[in-house]
């Protein structure tokens, strides 16, 4: 069975920096199209970046230049490296997977991890 398990979340400054990772299990990791989501207090849950499996990348345009989407398909293991963090990034971040590509239309992936807190305050 599919297990997606987030790790990585804190709390951090303004303008720091923190790595996220979704450690995968029950599948073959490197036919999964992989996807992180946020959701903030009474905001609704939104794509940041997504990762296909011949590892072409894709980010919303409110982290593009500081958020990085990367996979180990060796250690079955996707990433969000955050830097230059602000206070609109604090959110629950969630790992997905899905067969078919990630959706920037609205489509939600069939698998989900648990989500990991990110705090950013001074």
């Amino acid at each position: 069975q599919v297990q997606l398990v987030e790790s990585g979340g804190g709390l951090v400054q303004p303008g720091g920096s923190l790595r996220l990772s979704c450690a995968a299990s029950g599948m073959i990791f490197s036919v999964y199209h992989m996807g992180w989501y946020r959701q903030g207090p009474g905001r609704q849950r939104e794509l940041v970046a997504s990762i296909n499996v011949d590892h072409s990348t894709n980010y919303a345009h409110s982290v593009k230049g500081r958020f990085t989407i990367f996979r180990d398909d060796a250690k079955n293991t996707a990433y969000l490296q955050m830097n230059l963090l602000q206070p609109q990034d604090t959110a629950v971040y969630y790992c997905a997977a899905d067969r078919t590509p990630i959706s920037w239309s609205g489509r939600m992936p069939n698998y989900w991890g648990q989500g990991t807190q990110v705090t950013v305050s001074s």
